[in-house]
């Protein structure tokens, strides 16, 4: 009985390490087949590290003011008969906003105007009695003083009227009214905004020490999260001769077109002073970049012939960078990279270094200075 056990046990011990060395070489097996496996080549688009002459800029950020811009407001007190304008309509110099009441001006006006009239016949009449010696020269004068005084009286009440017909001070573009037919206006009240908007000026200062590269006429780009990134060129035209005592920064004006008016007083602005001077740097894709909290880094891609098959190809190196400026698409490399050198302009994320890849850049994105985005 004994013996027939151990024999049995010999038998399930045996199939054991038979079966333990099976699977021992399908690992083995499996292994070698996974080391001596190659991924295939990643598909990459690439672009040229090049050399270019960027002019330095000084950037601030800057806010809109109108070259011309005041609140409407009535200037004598009155109920308003006519309202004449459009709100956010265009009006010229001159044009007729609100009308107040002058019935009783108006009336008083006649009355001046008569008084006018016999005061200039009586002032006629008495030069003619003074030529003939009939009267003194005293009543001339207080014929002449009277016909003044009349004058006088009606121009005032000319002036009045004037006042209460409300007319644009120069053209630009009105905003919301407010104002009512019939509302009874003091004097001081506001009645409607009006802005010219083109050309429109941009306010920023800069510290002192920038003072040696302003000069009127400098070029400025200006650019607002409303114009979608596109930048709109002026040209420095002010550069107020006192530094704040406070900050020790300069206030700079600048003047830029607004034909198409998409730009508004208040609105805040990123300004780049562009000087006359240019540097030449490096750059790249912005997308290019591999942003990250230790360190920015790009992707070079280098020849690569394989040792056993012989077979050239590309792999990748991993390469940090030091960043400089931003302009459109492009970013300038101050160092980490040499002009000639092809960085990977996509996806590059999901690479890592010395992994081998393909360049196929039938999809590369086309990265430009001034980057204009499609109308949607």
């Amino acid at each position: 009985m004994f013996k027939r056990l151990s024999i049995t046990i010999g038998g399930l011990v045996g199939v054991i390490a038979v079966l333990a060395g099976i699977k021992v070489l399908q690992f083995q097996t499996m292994f070698a087949a996974g080391a001596a496996m190659t991924p295939p080549p990643e598909p990459v688009t690439t672009a040229t590290v090049r050399q270019e002459n960027w002019p330095p800029t000084i950037d601030a950020i800057g806010s809109l003011a109108a070259v011309q811009g005041v609140i409407v407001s009535a200037e004598l007190d009155g109920k308003v008969t006519a309202i004449a304008f459009e709100p956010g309509s265009a009006v010229k110099a001159g044009d007729l906003l609100v009308q107040q009441d002058t019935t009783t001006e108006a009336a008083q006006l006649r009355s001046a105007e008569a008084a006018v009239d016999l005061a200039r016949i009586n002032l006629q009449r008495a030069k003619d009695l003074r030529s003939q010696a009939t009267i003194s020269q005293s009543e001339l004068d207080s014929a002449d003083a009277q016909f003044k005084q009349a004058s006088a009286q009606a121009d005032n009440i000319r002036a009045v009227i004037a006042k209460k017909t409300i007319r644009a001070p120069f053209s630009g573009r009105l905003g919301i009214r407010q104002v009512n037919l019939g509302q009874s206006l003091k004097a001081g009240d506001p009645i409607v905004s009006l802005q010219a908007l083109d050309p429109i000026f941009v306010n920023f200062m800069l510290p002192q020490q920038r003072l040696g590269q302003l000069a009127r006429g400098l070029a400025v780009h200006v650019t607002t999260d409303a114009l979608a990134g596109q930048a709109i060129e002026g040209r420095i035209t002010a550069i107020n001769p006192d530094v704040d005592s406070a900050t020790r920064n300069v206030r700079v004006e600048a003047t830029v077109a607004n034909a198409d008016e998409r730009l508004h007083p208040g609105m805040y602005v990123n300004v780049s002073v562009v000087l006359p001077t240019s540097d030449p740097v490096l750059v790249i894709p912005a997308t290019a970049v591999l942003y990250a909290p230790y360190g920015d880094s790009v992707f070079v891609v280098e020849d690569h012939k394989d040792e056993k098959t012989g077979q050239a190809g590309h792999v990748l190196r991993q390469q940090f960078v030091r960043l400089g400026q931003h302009r459109g698409d492009f970013v300038a490399v101050t160092s980490g990279v040499k002009a000639g050198e092809t960085v990977v302009t996509t996806g590059v994320f999901k690479l890592r270094n010395g992994i081998a890849v393909v360049v196929d850049n039938r999809l590369a994105p086309d990265a430009q200075l001034a980057p204009k985005p499609d109308d949607t």
